[in-house]
């Protein structure tokens, strides 16, 4: 058990875990603007009058890259259950083909203000009469001008907190309250850090992460067996590979929906090469669709009076048998509750694990360094070509 919303059970292998649980200690002293962005200690940079004045819109778009719309997305399709509005996001510069006839306020979340896809996304989507609300850093920047120029809501960005950590920020925090969620909810550190159940389970975990890259497994492979957890596994992702893809080291995370995947990858997976270690994420859905009895033949008789999250739930217990027989490792994520507590402890836990990787490594787990110069070649050939 991680927490009362979460059954975890972790990787079984060796592992010493003094090293990470110094990091730990030291991290958790520290002045980290990130941490204090999963804590109630943070003040958001928007306020009630703002959320009052669009609280009665319903269609939303949000025009981000990254770490600028993953978090919002996640949020939006773990608690799709619990929400009334309606968002769309273009996260891609081929979303900016498709034209809606419908009037959106815009979101618009760049942390410098000039990522290129933004601004192009934004040029092609926003109309003349749309509402929008810019959250950006607070300096000179395209879309900090553009936002002045339409005359809309300006939200800063904390420049100390990076998209793929800004989850719980202003980032992912003000389109959750738009859609009728609690920021308060999902900034669940201050009480994670005093569950010594968590603590324990968070050192193991990454001891043993940092014992399978030792063995030259760089592979990790997340089982996923919940619709609505993707942009979950897309957004944590982003998270391990830019954070840990430094100094020719780093952790390959491979996001493979399951069941589908069963009847693709997992061959690989089971008798392939064997640098991968997994994680099964699954969430009990106990009013998920029902069989209809009357239409199964008796051949599949064991399928009668099921539902579709105990048949997952099936496959689910039966690779991990498989994996087990087999001695892959892997750790195992069951949800019993799918609600913003939950989603914040899993954000909590897979930033501190990705912070706790990195220091350990002696990485920065903070910066980007490649990733600036594909932006700055990009910027010189658009430039060459006008």
């Amino acid at each position: 058990m991680l927490t009362k919303g979460i059954n975890f059970v972790n990787f079984k292998n060796k592992k010493n875990s003094i090293l990470v649980k110094k990091n730990l200690i030291s991290i958790l002293k520290s002045k980290n603007e990130v941490l204090n962005s999963l804590s109630q200690n943070y003040k958001n940079n928007f306020t009630k009058k703002l959320l009052h004045k669009y609280k009665k819109k319903i269609d939303y778009r949000v025009i981000g890259m990254g770490g600028s719309s993953l978090g919002t997305q996640t949020i939006y399709d773990f608690l799709k259950h619990k929400i009334k509005k309606n968002f769309v996001f273009a996260d891609n510069l081929q979303t900016a083909k498709i034209k809606e006839k419908k009037k959106y306020t815009n979101l618009i979340v760049s942390k410098s203000g000039n990522t290129i896809e933004t601004v192009v996304n934004a040029n092609i989507l926003i109309k003349k009469k749309d509402k929008n609300i810019f959250i950006t850093e607070n300096k000179d920047s395209y879309l900090f001008s553009l936002a002045e120029k339409l005359k809309s809501d300006i939200i800063h960005h904390n420049n100390y907190i990076g998209g793929r950590y800004s989850v719980l920020s202003e980032v992912g925090m003000l389109p959750a309250e738009l859609m009728g969620l609690k920021a308060s909810n999902f900034r669940q550190l201050n009480n994670l850090i005093k569950n010594k159940k968590f603590i324990n389970s968070l050192i193991s975990n990454v001891s043993s992460t940092l014992y399978f890259i030792k063995k030259k497994k760089f592979n990790s492979v997340i089982i996923n067996y919940d619709a609505r957890s993707e942009n979950l596994f897309n957004w944590y992702q982003q998270l391990i590979a830019e954070s840990l893809g430094k100094k020719k080291k780093g952790l390959l995370p491979v996001v493979s929906n399951m069941p589908k995947d069963n009847h693709s990858t997992m061959q690989l997976y089971l008798d392939g090469f064997k640098n991968n270690f997994f994680t099964f994420f699954y969430v009990d859905e106990p009013n998920s669709e029902k069989i209809k009895n009357n239409t199964i033949l008796s051949s599949q008789y064991y399928l009668k009076n099921k539902n579709l999250s105990q048949i997952t739930l099936a496959q689910r217990k039966a690779t991990e048998n498989v994996f087990k027989k087999k001695n892959i490792p892997f750790r195992s994520f069951e949800i019993k509750k799918r609600d913003e507590k939950t989603l914040g402890e899993l954000f909590c836990f897979f930033i501190l694990e990705t912070i706790l990787i990195g220091q350990s490594m002696n990485l920065n787990p903070y910066d980007q360094p490649a990733v600036e110069l594909i932006k700055v070649e990009t910027k010189k050939l658009l430039i060459r070509n006008t």
